[in-house]
């Protein structure tokens, strides 16, 4: 189909196949604030703002990402880090070229490896985050900057590259609504996410610019958008172009283009109006309770920033238990995880969130039939007679029960089962059936031993 630059044409798009079966991606935060890759430590911000609001969450903000706002904000804990750290005078722009000597020992084709082994199918990178700073040759930066505010290697096309050649998609963020090279009001409270939103005519035709390169250039199988898109501009007609020049590629939600009194909810920015186009919704920290109509996509980091943050320890990041059965949860309610790695300046992943990777991959390896390629079952929940959560999802005929556990018995009872009297039943990772029972509604499989510990355990159910 030839989209034609109007929202009615371009709301005929159909969503790829490729992204509801997808189930796992990479999303990478990387850029000038990765040089100091600090933020106080807390809570995940969806805690931090339900406990204590949106202006004290911004006052002590977990991104380490936000880092520039945060310096902006007043008397903050990254003001004094800052200020100790750095000095009084050194400005969040002088973290260039750190940056540019840092990242000539980065090694594209070790984190495509890395990411093809945990399992997942698309990798989405920062080309320029709210800083301002662009991590490709772009033949325009910043005009509010001296020339050249921007990465000396092509750091997009490097990793576009490597990450093909391991078979998985790549897909590419820009911050299409805040750019603080543009505008330095800060942001201290909710209003200000959308309030500061980039208006002129300048920024309007500086962004689409780049979205264009970025098309023209990579080609990228996401494009995801963050925090909105200036009122004035023309979205339909930059959709058209990216969907005629980019087969199978795919558009997030976050180009709201309403006033910010319309807007209560920082990860979507929409609440489900279909005033502007979109093919998929990308909650933040936050899941659902049931499975959706649609294909969606939870975005987060391993621990609670998606910039690296040196002072996260291990408690601040999900266990590979956590890890998987949150993988497990989202796939059986029709959505993808879209899961952060935030590296320091020079490219290595902090070896934390290294070892959070290959614990997934590991787990994947032997049980990831149950979840790629699958499509939600007729429900997303249910429980053992001994109180433990079940995820189903289904594929070619079967159906895929994982308990978010270990069971603690050679007896695993699923309560209310709602399937059809099953014919054989296997643990994945293992060839032989296994006997089981049915009484009423329960299902009862019986394993050979009691299985040692592990995040989740998955049986194919024919």
């Amino acid at each position: 189909m030839t989209f034609e630059p109007t929202l009615e044409s371009v709301r005929q798009h159909v969503l790829p196949e490729w992204f509801a079966k997808a189930k796992l991606g990479i999303f990478i935060h990387w850029g000038l604030y990765s040089v100091p890759g600090w933020a106080p430590p807390g809570e995940d911000i969806d805690r931090q703002v339900a406990e204590k609001g949106w202006s004290a969450m911004f006052a002590n903000n977990p991104y380490a990402e936000w880092y520039q706002n945060s310096l902006r904000v007043g008397d903050t804990p990254t003001r004094r880090h800052h200020t100790a750290t750095y000095g009084e005078k050194f400005a969040y722009e002088d973290f260039a070229p750190r940056f540019n000597q840092a990242v000539e020992a980065w090694n594209p084709a070790e984190w495509a490896a890395l990411f093809s082994q945990v399992g997942a199918r698309y990798v989405v990178l920062t080309t320029k985050h709210h800083d301002g700073f662009l991590l490709w040759p772009s033949g325009s930066t910043s005009p509010k900057r001296p020339p050249g505010f921007a990465a000396r290697r092509d750091l997009v096309g490097e990793l576009t590259t490597a990450v093909r050649q391991q078979g998985m998609r790549m897909g590419l963020y820009y911050s299409g609504g805040l750019d603080w090279t543009f505008e330095s009001r800060p942001v201290l409270d909710f209003p200000d996410v959308q309030g500061t939103i980039v208006q002129s005519a300048e920024f309007i035709a500086y962004a689409n610019g780049h979205f264009r390169e970025l098309i023209d250039r990579y080609a990228p199988s996401v494009l995801w958008n963050d925090i909105g898109y200036p009122v004035a501009a023309h979205s339909p007609e930059l959709f058209a172009y990216y969907y005629n020049t980019v087969a199978e590629g795919v558009i997030n939600d976050r180009w709201s283009q309403k006033p910010v009194e319309a807007v209560s909810d920082f990860g979507v920015l929409h609440k489900g109006e279909k005033e502007f186009h979109y093919d998929y919704i990308t909650p933040e920290y936050s899941t659902f309770t049931g499975i959706q109509p649609h294909p969606w996509e939870m975005c987060r980091g391993i621990g609670h920033s998606f910039g690296y943050n040196q002072i996260e320890g291990p408690a601040d990041y999900l266990s590979v238990d956590a890890l998987v059965r949150l993988l497990v949860d989202v796939v059986s309610k029709n959505g993808n995880l879209l899961l952060n790695v935030g590296p320091r300046a020079d490219g290595s992943i902090p070896e934390l969130q290294r070892e959070r990777l290959v614990g997934l991959g590991d787990w994947l390896a032997i049980n990831g039939e149950a979840l790629f390629d699958t499509s939600p079952w007729t429900t997303a929940e249910g429980k053992t007679a001994d109180g433990m959560d079940v995820r189903f999802t289904q594929k070619d005929g079967a159906v895929y029960a994982i308990l978010l556990g270990t069971p603690s018995s050679t007896a695993v009872t699923i309560e209310d089962f709602q399937g059809s009297p099953p014919q054989t039943i296997q643990q994945l990772g293992h060839s032989e059936p296994l006997r089981f029972d049915t009484q009423g509604r329960g299902l009862t499989i019986h394993v050979p031993e009691v299985l040692d510990k592990r995040p989740a355990v998955a049986f194919r159910i024919t």
